[in-house]
């Protein structure tokens, strides 16, 4: 258990590295005959999982000076890849383990054995693969190889299957046209080509991302890239010295594509004072008004804004709640049920979270095995009361391990 007692921020801190970026880099650096070099990487639960999967595939792993070396081979030395409790790595690394003529098995463990992946087997089955699901999860056997073709597929539920074709399709021989339907969480998409195109590979696209057109026969280059820092965490400590001081936060482009950024706007309309330097975002506390905000590209932004928002005079209004119910817990469900202990006042209304600012109590929760839970309830009590007493909090180890001691070395008279 993890005790946070209500206290001052003040002071500085380092971003993590994006695990989305780290994941990605690390199934690119494995597709790229020969050795790349990844500088910031994640070491993270999520990131690791991604390496024990490119593993898996015949991917070599080394530490130096900080950065991660890795040599990829393209020659799959088992038959099970293990997604851990990633939810990207079992629909991105489904498409690239399909480009291999061997039956290989994707399994996974805790929440991600619940979440859905039946939106694949469609797909891959069209490109010339065999696979199968169990009634819709984990584990999903294929076989492969995958040659190319049209491919039609739903992006209502998640963009990350998506990334997988765009990363397996340019190593197919013939050339691929993917159509796509309702797609969601658009800026993942765009992180993917950003990091395609450094990797020497090229995926030809609609305006609206609606049809893509990806050339057979290409190749990943090996390549030297730098992960950045990741918003989606530091947005938990952008928040914390929205509501409980002052905070700057180091390593966070300005230029970045990440969905996450976009705490940015949220934080200005709450009436946070936010000045972005060229790598680093400071965040000062003001007073704090409700505000509007349509989180459905950013979802992973929800728990933050949730905190944000229990500490706003009025009745703040988030919208994209439906995309929070297929990630590591009922996510909507979750934020209601724990910031309710903590005093509160929430519900989801259709597709929109309302919450009524107030002067949380403090009291006891639990995180659901959720890291962002964890980080919300412990952002949101640092203005409360009594604090907040938070169970299973050793899940923040799935994308920001580190998150409990900055915030630790932010806060003042703890």
């Amino acid at each position: 258990m993890r005790c946070i007692k209500p206290s001052r921020i003040e002071g500085s801190a380092s971003a993590p590295p994006s695990k989305s970026m780290m994941i990605r880099a690390v199934a690119a650096a494995a597709l790229a005959r020969g050795k790349s070099e990844i500088s910031n990487p994640a070491f993270c639960d999520d990131a690791l999982a991604a390496m024990g999967c490119a593993g898996a595939l015949g991917a070599k792993f080394r530490k130096k000076n900080g950065k991660l070396i890795v040599e990829g081979t393209l020659a799959p030395s088992g038959r099970a890849l293990d997604c851990r409790e990633s939810g990207l790595c079992a629909r991105m690394f489904a498409p690239i383990a399909a480009l291999f003529g061997k039956r290989l098995v994707l399994a996974g463990r805790g929440s991600l054995l619940t979440r859905n992946i039946g939106m694949m087997e469609g797909p891959l089955t069209s490109l010339g693969a065999e696979c199968s699901t169990s009634s819709g999860h984990l584990p999903v056997a294929i076989q492969g190889p995958i040659h190319g073709g049209n491919a039609e597929i739903d992006g209502a539920e998640s963009s990350q299957f998506l990334t997988g074709l765009l990363m397996a399709l340019p190593l197919c021989k013939e050339d691929s046209a993917v159509a796509v339907r309702n797609l969601k969480s658009v800026p993942y998409v765009k992180m993917t080509l950003s990091l395609l195109k450094e990797f020497g590979v090229r995926a030809r696209h609609t305006a609206g991302l609606e049809k893509f057109e990806i050339a057979g026969g290409q190749h990943y280059k090996p390549t030297a890239y730098e992960v950045e820092g990741d918003w989606s965490g530091a947005s938990f400590l952008l928040v914390a010295g929205a509501i409980a001081g002052r905070v700057s936060v180091r390593g966070l482009r300005n230029d970045s594509l990440q969905a996450d950024r976009r705490i940015v706007d949220a934080l200005e309309l709450a009436g946070a004072k936010v000045k972005l330097g060229k790598d680093s975002a400071t965040v000062e506390s003001g007073p704090l008004s409700a505000f509007e905000f349509d989180a459905a590209d950013c979802p992973d932004l929800f728990p933050p804004l949730a905190a944000l928002a229990c500490n706003c005079s009025g009745k703040s209004r988030i919208a994209g709640a439906g995309r929070l119910r297929g990630k590591e817990s009922d996510r909507s469900a979750a934020l209601v049920s724990e910031l309710g202990k903590l005093g509160a006042k929430a519900s989801v209304k259709g597709d929109v979270m309302e919450i009524t600012g107030c002067c949380l109590r403090g009291g006891s929760v639990d995180s659901h095995n959720d890291h962002r839970i964890a980080m919300a309830c412990a952002t949101a009590a640092l203005n409360s009361r009594g604090g907040a007493r938070i169970k299973n909090e050793k899940c923040v180890a799935k994308s920001y391990p580190g998150f409990f001691e900055d915030l630790g070395s932010l806060q003042v008279g703890k």
